[in-house]
């Protein structure tokens, strides 16, 4: 599904995507894990398409298409789709009719405003969201709980191939985690893969991961499988050396 081959990448010339190379299959489950600073939302960034970020080497394919130079829309109708880490308010756009046009750019089908409330209310209810809740402008005065439910609330109705999760799990209190962390295993499927970018462990309790990366430096320098994610959560990150220390 996912093929990220030797990718480098920088921000205002400065290098902070070393030579990663990743592949997720269908259905896989994959946990990034690293110290702050060490890459791990640029590269949930660069492989959505960010154009802040620049591709000076490496490819990246989906379901057998190179994607390396494709506009951010054009993989989300490919089905990739990312969960921001801090996500931004657009006061004035409300999220019925925020997913409502996404919805229909992705499938180019027209969906009415009551087919759109009929689709979400289950994924809301799951969630914990009242049903007024997509009459909200999007993410306008939410709390951090709030807007981390808003963004599984899209992956719901979206229904992406591929899950890119930076840091879901930041600013939730143990409530919101646990809500959040069923909301997506509950929509883990045999053809839905995720690749999920945390500092911690305690989100991969919900998530179990098929594979675990430690991420330093730009670049992936160990995989493997949950037990890696215990050990960082108990050891830390101190025991990787890394150098050029990446912000």
């Amino acid at each position: 599904m996912l093929k990220i081959e030797n990718l480098h990448a920088s921000v205002e010339s400065t290098p902070i995507i070393n030579g990663v190379n990743l592949e997720i299959n269908p259905g896989e489950v994959h946990a990034i894990m690293g110290p702050n600073g060490s890459g791990k939302s640029t590269l949930a960034n660069v492989l959505m398409g960010n154009p802040v970020y620049e591709i000076t080497d490496g490819k990246i394919t989906f379901s057998g298409e190179d994607v390396t130079e494709e506009p951010v829309d054009n993989r989300a109708k490919k089905g990739m789709f990312l969960a921001f880490q801090y996500p931004e308010s657009i006061p004035g756009v409300t999220i019925v009719n925020m997913l409502k046009t996404a919805l229909t750019n992705i499938e180019e089908t027209e969906y009415t405003t009551v087919e759109l409330r009929l689709k979400v209310a289950e994924a809301m209810k799951d969630l914990g969201l009242s049903p007024d809740f997509v009459d909200r402008y999007l993410n306008d005065g939410f709390s951090g709980g709030e807007r981390k439910r808003n963004e599984i609330l899209q992956l719901a109705v979206l229904n992406p191939k591929l899950a890119i999760l930076d840091e879901t799990d930041s600013g939730l209190d143990v409530d919101g985690l646990r809500i959040v962390g069923e909301g997506i295993s509950n929509l883990r499927t045999p053809d839905r893969a995720y690749l999920v970018v945390t500092h911690y462990q305690r989100l991969l309790e919900y998530v179990k991961p098929d594979y675990v990366h430690v991420f330093v430096d730009g670049n992936i320098v160990e995989t493997g499988g949950v037990e890696l994610s215990e050990k960082l959560e108990k050891e830390g990150y101190e025991s990787y050396q890394w150098t050029n220390f990446q912000i």
